[in-house]
């Protein structure tokens, strides 16, 4: 069965947990449950800050170093999921739910990507 890597995105400096409505971590809960129970969670984790983080970039045969924040960049991965679905369409509905979840004033993007399996 295919996997899947849900990249959570968004405006770093515009959400946080103090703004989140009391039953938002209740809901979060339940919905990792159910997809664990269903099978399709496979793992997933918030991020931490990009103030907390570096890029390594590749160019011109150098490596060159950038510590967060990252302040030339609107929306930044704030979090991933690796589900396993038996197509984009299933990927894309727990997506769907799991972004229903949160708080209706939060600005919250999902990228659904299907994992390349070696030797596939």
């Amino acid at each position: 069965m295919p996997r899947y890597l849900s990249l959570v995105r968004i405006q770093e400096n515009t959400i946080d947990m103090e703004s989140a409505d009391p039953g938002f971590e209740e809901r979060m809960g339940a919905l990792f449950e159910e997809m664990t129970k269903a099978g399709a969670m496979l793992d997933t984790a918030g991020l931490k800050p990009t103030a907390e983080s570096t890029r390594i970039t590749w160019s011109d045969g150098k490596l060159s170093y950038t510590d967060g924040p990252f302040t030339e960049t609107k929306e930044v991965v704030g979090g991933y999921a690796l589900i396993q679905c038996k197509d984009m369409a299933e990927a894309i509905e727990w997506g769907k739910r799991f972004l229903e979840v949160h708080p209706p004033h939060w600005s919250v993007g999902l990228e659904v990507r299907e994992v390349e399996e070696p030797g596939a």
